[in-house]
């Protein structure tokens, strides 16, 4: 039986997280087990509050396959610390690779249950970003959903991009493929160019 683009992405993407996950446990010394649930968190967290929205049972409790992945990106882990741990960017390659590819998969499992193309974007950022956001609350750094970085502002990019593509009558598969390597990019070249956004701030001169 072939499998589709979006569930390589699905998988592809699950790893890529899971590695930025279980990467930053390392670095804080975390033990096996608690490296590994947060490495799983990072993985499913967004793409179970999305299923949860969507009145769908949690994706990973239908197969093992995504603990399976988790496992093996520990595994990983293990036998490249001294490279994933030293290495500054690995966990921002990774964290966007998971991105990028999560935003799609995100916005085609909305679509397949008949939601419209607004509710597919916000779907797609949750299921990107939101496995991020339990993973620095574990292990007990902001967010980067909260920080100046273009994180999900990346997602709604590309997710516009994934239905402007579509509009105009491109394949499918090539539509998933841009929008996540626009996601990607934009998130590698902000932070490289220090792109940010504005921030809110209250005028401290003002009464």
């Amino acid at each position: 039986m072939s499998i589709d683009i979006i569930t390589i992405f699905d998988f592809v993407g699950t790893f890529a997280f899971a590695i930025s996950g279980l990467r930053l446990a390392a670095a804080k010394h975390f033990d096996l087990f608690g490296a590994f649930v947060v490495g799983f968190i990072t993985a499913v967290g967004g793409g179970t509050l999305r299923d949860v929205l969507l009145d769908l049972p949690p994706f990973w409790m239908q197969t093992p396959t995504y603990v399976s992945i988790t496992g093996l990106a520990l595994l990983f882990v293990i036998i490249f610390k001294k490279q994933t741990v030293k290495i500054d960017n690995t966990f921002f390659v990774f964290d966007a690779i998971g991105l990028g590819l999560f935003a799609i998969v995100g916005i085609e499992k909305s679509l397949s249950v008949g939601y419209p193309a607004w509710v597919a974007i916000i779907m797609g950022c949750i299921t990107g970003a939101f496995g991020g956001i339990l993973r620095d609350t574990f292990i007990n750094e902001e967010p980067l959903l909260f920080r100046r970085d273009i994180y999900a502002m990346a997602c709604i990019a590309g997710g516009i991009l994934f239905f402007v593509l579509r509009n105009i009558g491109i394949s499918e598969g090539f539509c998933q493929i841009g929008a996540a390597v626009s996601i990607f990019l934009t998130r590698i070249l902000c932070v490289h160019f220090g792109v940010n956004l504005p921030l809110l701030t209250q005028d401290k001169n003002k009464d």
